[in-house]
């Protein structure tokens, strides 16, 4: 047996997160085991909390300690505008750039006939429950600009038609974009949600 096939256990595992190839998970565990003090202990200690207390939240799934998240328990979150995302770090995108004052739904995917994704193994149904049973005035649908993001959007809307008031984010050039740099369905979407000035 190896001396250091728990170093390398550790660095497969590392390997397996998004963003770090083996390369680049050999040198985060290295920087680790040369900084155990300040930051090998902290993060293993860190590691296990987030093991042990880690849960969906049980009505809109974010990710939390507790059974309900902090947004949901806000009342002043109560706003009726329901912000539907597809997963957590969407709805933590939205979080960081502090506009959206209501509560979040999150529905842990997309739609996609080809991997057999449909409404059941998504929160669509509780989403339909939520608009019933929380007083919704307004769903917010945030979901990418992808194929099966606008298909689940569709379905969505196709659900909720009548029920509630339907919006959905603007799409088109970013800030700081320049023409040159755009795809063709960027420029159209951007064309086709021009506003007066």
């Amino acid at each position: 047996m190896s001396s250091t096939s728990d170093i390398e256990n550790l660095i497969e595992l590392m390997a397996k997160l998004p963003g770090l190839g083996p390369r680049s998970a050999r040198r985060a565990v290295l920087h680790l085991i040369r900084k155990r003090a300040l930051l090998l202990t902290p993060l293993a200690d860190s590691l296990q909390i987030v093991a042990e207390t880690a849960r969906e939240c049980l009505n809109c799934g974010n990710v939390g300690t507790t059974e309900i998240c902090d947004i949901c328990q806000s009342e002043k979150r109560a706003t009726g505008e329901l912000c539907v995302v597809e997963d957590v770090a969407d709805l933590w995108a939205m979080e960081r750039a502090s506009v959206f004052r209501g509560r979040y739904h999150v529905l842990g995917g997309t739609l996609s006939a080809l991997d057999s994704i449909g409404p059941e193994q998504l929160r669509i149904p509780r989403l339909l429950n939520r608009v019933a049973s929380e007083q919704i005035t307004e769903v917010i649908l945030a979901l990418n600009a992808t194929i099966d993001g606008q298909t689940t959007a569709h379905y969505i809307a196709d659900q909720l038609n009548g029920r509630v008031r339907l919006t959905s984010l603007a799409q088109g050039v970013p800030i700081g974009g320049e023409l040159d740099y755009l795809d063709d369905g960027t420029i159209t979407a951007a064309l086709n949600a021009r506003k007066e000035i």
